[in-house]
Order: C-alpha cells, then sequence, then structure tokens
C-alpha cells in the first residue's frame, strides 16, 4: 500500500490495526459482485442494498486502499488493473470467511445437541420436569442430562464445568455464580394426622419447632440452610435424608414431623396424608434461582431453557 498522501486519506503501510487497513467482508463481497455482473447495479441488488450506498462503499474502500477499483460508465462498471488484482485477493478472503462460517456453526451445533441441567432436589422433582418438556417442544433434537443433588453440589458441578445450568434454592448465592430469581416458594411443617402436632388449635412457636427433632434434608440443601437460618439453629435432626421424596415419605409414614416445600407435597395435603402445621414468629419463604458461572450468560439450550423458567 502507498504512503499518506497529504491529506491523509490513505494509511500509511503497516500502520495501525489491520482492520483500518484491510476492507471490511461486506466491501470484498461488494466488489466481488461488481466483478461477476459486470454492473454496480446489479452488484447492490444482489446483495439488498441501494445502488448509492453500493457506490459509497467502493469509494470507502477505494480511499482506504488508495487505489482506483472501478471505472464506472453508462455502459457498466468496470474493474480496474487494481481492482482485479484487489478482487483476486478478495476471493480468497471470502472464501477463508465462508470457511470460519462453516467451522463456527459446527461448533454452535455442537453445543446445541446436548444441555447438562444440575438442580437442587425441590426444583429437579417439582418444577423441571414441566420446564424440560416444554424445552423439548422447543429443541426436539436437544439431548438434556439432569443431574440432582443439594444446591452444594450444583454449585461445584458448574464451577467444574460439568453442567451448563444450575438451579438452586439457598439463602445466597454460592461463589463464583451469577443469578436470577426465576420463582418464590415457602417452606411448612408437616407432620401425618395421627400426630399431636395435627390437632394443635394455636400456631407452633418457632422455639418449639428449633427444639423439636425433625426429618431434615442432608446439611448442604437449601431447604436444610434456610430453615437453620430461619430458627438460628435445629435441634439435632430425627433422621436425616438426601432427598425430599425420602423426606416427604418419611413423614407420611408417621417417623416425625418435617419441613419441606409447599411445592412438593400439595397432593399429599390434598389427599390428608399430610397435615400442615401452622408456625407463628418466623417467616419461612425462599428465593428459588437460575445459575451459572460468573461472566458466563447461558447461550444456546440453557438459554432458552433460562427463558421457560422465567415465562
Amino acid at each position: 500500500m502507498s504512503r499518506t498522501d497529504e491529506q491523509g486519506d490513505v494509511p500509511t503501510a503497516g500502520t495501525g490495526s489491520l482492520a483500518h487497513r484491510v476492507p471490511d467482508l461486506g466491501a470484498l463481497e461488494l466488489l466481488l459482485a461488481v466483478a461477476r455482473l459486470g454492473s454496480l447495479g446489479g452488484a447492490a441488488r444482489e446483495l439488498g442494498i441501494t445502488q448509492p450506498a453500493a457506490s459509497s462503499r467502493i469509494r470507502s474502500m477505494e480511499r482506504q486502499l488508495g487505489v482506483a477499483l472501478v471505472d464506472r460508465s453508462p455502459r457498466g462498471s468496470r474493474l480496474t488493473d487494481a481492482g482485479a488484482l484487489v478482487t483476486d485477493w478478495a476471493r480468497r478472503i471470502v472464501e477463508a470467511a465462508e470457511a470460519f462460517d462453516v467451522g463456527a456453526q459446527a461448533l454452535r451445533d455442537r453445543r446445541d445437541s446436548r444441555l447438562r441441567v444440575a438442580a437442587s432436589m425441590t426444583i429437579a422433582e417439582y418444577l423441571l420436569p414441566g420446564w424440560l418438556l416444554a424445552l423439548r417442544a422447543q429443541r426436539p433434537d436437544t439431548a438434556v442430562s439432569l443431574h440432582a443433588g443439594n444446591s452444594t453440589v450444583v454449585a461445584e458441578r458448574l464451577l467444574s464445568d460439568e453442567a451448563d445450568l444450575g438451579f438452586v434454592e439457598g439463602l445466597s448465592v454460592p461463589t463464583g455464580l451469577d443469578s436470577v430469581v426465576i420463582a418464590h416458594d415457602r417452606l411448612i411443617v408437616v407432620t401425618a394426622p395421627g400426630h399431636p402436632w395435627a390437632r394443635r388449635r394455636r400456631p407452633l412457636a418457632a422455639g418449639e419447632l428449633a427444639s423439636t427433632p425433625l426429618i431434615l434434608r442432608e446439611k448442604g440443601s437449601g431447604t436444610r440452610q434456610v430453615l437453620d437460618a430461619a430458627l438460628g439453629g435445629l435441634a439435632r435432626p430425627l433422621i436425616e435424608l438426601s432427598s425430599t421424596t425420602a423426606v416427604k415419605a418419611a413423614a407420611v409414614s408417621g417417623a416425625g414431623p418435617s419441613v419441606l416445600s409447599e411445592l412438593a407435597v400439595g397432593e399429599e395435603l390434598a389427599m390428608r396424608r399430610l397435615v400442615s402445621v401452622p408456625v407463628e414468629g418466623v417467616a419461612l419463604a425462599r428465593d428459588l434461582r437460575a445459575v451459572w458461572p460468573t461472566g458466563h450468560r447461558p447461550t444456546g439450550p440453557a438459554r432458552d431453557l433460562l427463558s421457560l423458567t422465567r415465562g
């Protein structure tokens, strides 16, 4: 390339970034179309732009390169000698860009072919099945795997790149993760109909709940975290189990009282297999969150699933 003229219209060879010295892909595609069709107007129509816009783009490219590329006449547009040489180079650049695009699409296809989800137990058992059915209707070719565990396990899988999107129920967002609230939940005290609490006339006091051995989820679960924080500590568990379903089954059997998500016990309450026990002096509400590694906003099927949870 020639050195900058007195007006500074042409960049000095080798100075500045390559992006400032090489025409953009759209301009090169336009030049190739002019060479193939012999008409600036025809090239503009093929690329879906106006003829004045095409003329402006050619002039801008000529100023950038410092050479005339196209001779315009009433009979059409003809490449100059320099234009013919630049067109040969442009063809190789466009072909490389097309190969780049094919490769990028292959990467997107590979990403979109699978979705790895990690979720804490209540969300995994009572909310995700509906969301995943809706996602399948949108993306029938995406294979989805779901790992259910407590909130600590969800964070670990996301941070070790073993999951693309996670869902947690705890009080706070684990370190290293970004989040958004997708729903709200309430914990309720439940017991079998034969338990003395089922016949109480007055609400249970928070202190009595805190001092009573309960059927509980394991440490690290969102439910356990919320309950422990709300009561300022818990008695030694009556039984400690690793899933909401197991805790619920133990409560239904009459083993003792428990505290479970309102989402998890609707059927049991309706069928009177469990009874809800009112509690006073403590709030047991919690947020349900979608989480992902900090700075890596969900894309592809993970983004679509996140959108469905918020719909």
